[in-house]
């Protein structure tokens, strides 16, 4: 069985989900950063595909940057929360990771969820 990673974000401050959040996803390896992907979120909040396929996932350190920004738009301001980057481990590649992100032009939370 291989495993795959997902994401899916929620803007909490309208109570919705995120459609057109930029998200990108990198692996770190030697404390350098490779870009992998860079996708937008549906209508749903979701990428339309996963993040990393079936057969592809491997064993390591990943991030995902999530463009929370420019999805709030500050109309030309400074955001308080400008790229949210999730750094995490993958120690079990033939498992399902899955990388939510709850954000605000304020906050964000996250975990590892199902």
């Amino acid at each position: 069985m291989s495993g795959f990673l997902t994401t899916h974000v929620l803007d909490t401050a309208h109570g919705r989900p995120a459609a057109g959040l930029r998200v990108e996803l990198f692996k770190i390896e030697d404390d350098e950063r490779k870009l992998l992907k860079t996708l937008r979120t549906n209508s749903d909040g979701r990428t339309d595909e996963p993040l990393i396929l079936e057969g592809e996932f491997e064993r390591g350190v990943y991030e995902i940057v999530f463009f929370v920004g420019e999805y709030f738009g500050e109309g030309g301001d400074i955001p308080f929360l400008d790229e949210v980057p999730i750094r995490f481990g993958i120690s079990s590649p033939e498992e399902h990771y899955h990388v939510p992100l709850l954000a605000s032009p304020w906050s964000y939370s996250t975990y590892r969820g199902s």
